[in-house]
């Protein structure tokens, strides 16, 4: 067994005395944040975070309804940043699968939509808290202090660098390599991505199963090799903003510098996909005759739009499912290794792409 990581390791690692360390661990003030950030990734480096904190052990079963277990509940934290809330069409959905799963055994639930990491534990008692499931994006300071606090914890869609916790995610990459090769093969191989890269870790993997695709449809043909990277680098990785309104302009800039029209676009999400849409026909560009366009979602919106799109299936209320078994598992196995748990999902195949397959299944 690999011998703990103390604090004074790390202070020797990085020159520092250990009442720095610790300060910096802490969460309290005395550092400044240059030091605090050292001090951090050193920890994260050197396996610091990986160590089991001081855990809530949960020893009966957490399904049980007696009055002492009901008097617990899971706590989840849904910071409202990004339009990560409960009335989003998609973290709403998660949220569902979350309260479905929690009420069916019996477990109650709170909400917090806390953004301060400074206010977070004086919000939390953690005596009547069974664990805690994040939604969405999480600062790594609000991870810390929930660590502090021994709070098992499971994530839904987001992972951290520095603090490795359980995490719930669809089967990103794979989804979108699997779109990817399907346009290539029946003829759409101009085919860019639209979405900011650097959003989400679950667009940054969409974004890694196009390229891998592109790169392996091309490479299989020698003399079409030249052609890869035009395309990629001709995608738009840096767009900003979360609704449709948002993207508008950007799109109508970026279409505006293209010298060639691509055969089709993968875009990160439905609400992008959407906006590009929309610009689309405004130039008169016809989808899907003259190029397919694909989200990732499958938000209501996607198939009520005039013209209904293709799309890939995300389980919402199956995320939220999986991460209370995951969290009350975790309750029971404090010593398990971390988890990375991926949901399958479906491609929905629909008017915004020329794609004609037996195998499709058109959805309204």
């Amino acid at each position: 067994m690999a011998k703990k990581v103390t604090m004074q390791q790390i202070a020797n690692y990085l020159g520092v005395s250990k009442f720095v360390v610790s300060k910096a661990l802490s969460g309290k003030g005395g550092v400044s944040e240059a030091t605090k950030e050292r001090v951090l990734d050193a920890a994260a480096q050197l396996g610091y975070f990986a160590q089991r904190p001081v855990s809530k052990q949960i020893k009966s079963d957490p399904r049980r309804t007696d009055s002492s277990s009901s008097k617990q509940s899971v706590l989840v934290l849904m910071p409202n940043i990004r339009f990560q809330t409960k009335e989003s069409l998609y973290w709403g959905r998660i949220l569902d699968g979350i309260s479905a799963e929690l009420q069916k055994r019996d477990i109650g639930m709170a909400i917090l939509s806390e953004q301060n990491a400074e206010r977070l534990t004086g919000l939390i008692n953690p005596d009547g808290i069974m664990g805690m499931i994040g939604v969405g994006e999480i600062s790594s300071a609000m991870l810390l202090d929930i660590r502090r606090l021994g709070i098992s914890m499971v994530l839904v869609d987001h992972e951290d660098d520095l603090i490795p916790l359980d995490s719930i995610f669809v089967d990103n990459f794979e989804a979108v390599h699997r779109l990817t090769k399907q346009l290539l093969t029946t003829g759409r191989e101009d085919i860019a991505f639209l979405g900011n890269i650097h959003f989400s870790r679950s667009f940054y993997d969409r974004y890694l199963g196009y390229r891998a695709a592109v790169e392996a449809h091309y490479y299989a043909k020698p003399e079409h090799r030249a052609q890869i990277y035009p395309w990629l680098e001709r995608s738009l990785l840096t767009l900003e903003g979360y609704e449709r309104a948002h993207f508008t302009e950007q799109i109508k800039q970026w279409l505006i510098q293209l010298k060639q029209l691509p055969t089709a676009i993968i875009c990160a999400n439905d609400t992008i996909a959407l906006s590009l849409m929309d610009v689309l026909k405004e130039r008169g560009i016809d989808v899907p005759e003259q190029l397919s366009i694909t989200g990732f979602d499958n938000i209501e919106d996607s198939y009520t739009n005039e013209l209904p799109l293709t799309t890939v299936h995300v389980p919402k209320e199956m995320l939220g499912k999986k991460a209370v078994e995951r969290l009350l598992n975790r309750l029971q196995h404090q010593d398990e290794p971390i988890v990375k748990l991926l949901v399958k999902s479906e491609i929905i195949y629909r008017e915004s792409t020329s794609l004609k397959l037996d195998t499709a299944k058109m959805h309204q």
